[in-house]
């Protein structure tokens, strides 16, 4: 297991507030934990390169781009070996309809969240990455009827 990179309380707080808003600037964090914004953006800096801080992303509304479908998808492969499993997570990276992909333990091997333009557009995709790969036993999928919370969010 990796290290725990060590985080005080300021670095926290600057994890809370750039996790509910990438774009709060040094100084706007810095004024309301106490830091000058130099401090703020050499914290931001350090955890960026620990890999505390992975990606900063804007999260866009899927009906608003023509997206308005949400399906959890549980697949179950027909093998679980090393190169199966492998091809598929990359399979499944490639993909743009797959918003998260989990290898989980349980009846499912893989859990995805995917999103479409509509019955036809999923239909498509589970085609291209569900039938047409030889190495699935069989998947089941949910429709999502409501978007009740969305995030990736960590408690720090």
């Amino acid at each position: 297991m990796a290290e725990e990179p060590m985080l005080d309380d300021f670095d926290r707080e600057i994890l809370r507030r750039v996790q509910r808003d990438a774009r709060a600037t040094g100084e706007d964090i810095g004024a309301d934990i106490g830091l000058s914004a130099a401090a703020v953006q050499r914290r931001l800096k350090r955890l960026r390169q620990a890999g505390v801080i992975t990606a900063e992303v804007a999260l866009v509304a899927p009906a608003a781009v023509g997206q308005a479908m949400g399906f959890v998808v549980s697949v179950e492969m027909e093998r679980e070996r090393a190169d199966v499993l492998d091809a598929f997570r990359r399979a499944a990276r490639a993909d743009p309809n797959v918003q998260q992909c989990y290898y989980v333990t349980g009846a499912a091997d893989f859990v995805l969240v995917v999103t479409a333009r509509d019955m036809a557009d999923f239909e498509a995709f589970s085609r291209r990455l569900l039938f047409d790969n030889a190495n699935i036993r069989r998947f089941t999928t949910s429709v999502v009827m409501a978007r009740d919370k969305v995030g990736l969010a960590v408690p720090v």
